[in-house]
């Protein structure tokens, strides 16, 4: 892989989905990833019902959806940083990877980000 081509993969712009209990926890955590730069923008979804299985046994509850738009080269920091402030034990981390959408868009998500790169681990 050409050091250009690796440099697109790193600033590919990515989805993360994420829940939270309740609104109040929900807006301090997006509050957080989009002041510390580690998202360009949390978009949040209120009560959603999520049917899922803890420990053996299947649980219903009313959380936030979390949308949060960032890119490659943000995601082991901003994992970590939503890990840290997150009050569940396992809180959902998934990441889609953006391939294309709005040029302006997009790059307005790159620029919402531009501050100091964090350290790729």
């Amino acid at each position: 892989m050409t050091k250009s081509s690796c440099e697109r993969k790193l600033n590919q712009p990515c989805l993360v989905l994420s829940t939270s209990p309740d609104e109040a926890i929900a807006k301090r955590l997006a509050q957080t990833l989009v002041e510390e730069q580690l998202a360009a923008c949390v978009s949040m979804i209120p009560q959603i019902t999520s049917v899922y299985m803890w420990q053996g046994e299947i649980e219903s509850d009313t959380e936030v959806q979390l949308l949060i738009k960032s890119d490659r080269v943000r995601l082991p920091a901003l994992e970590s940083r939503l890990m840290s402030l997150h009050p569940y034990e396992v809180p959902e981390f998934l990441v889609l990877d953006v391939d294309s959408g709005s040029e302006d868009y997009l790059a307005w998500l790159g620029q919402s980000l531009k501050r100091e790169t964090p350290d790729v681990v």
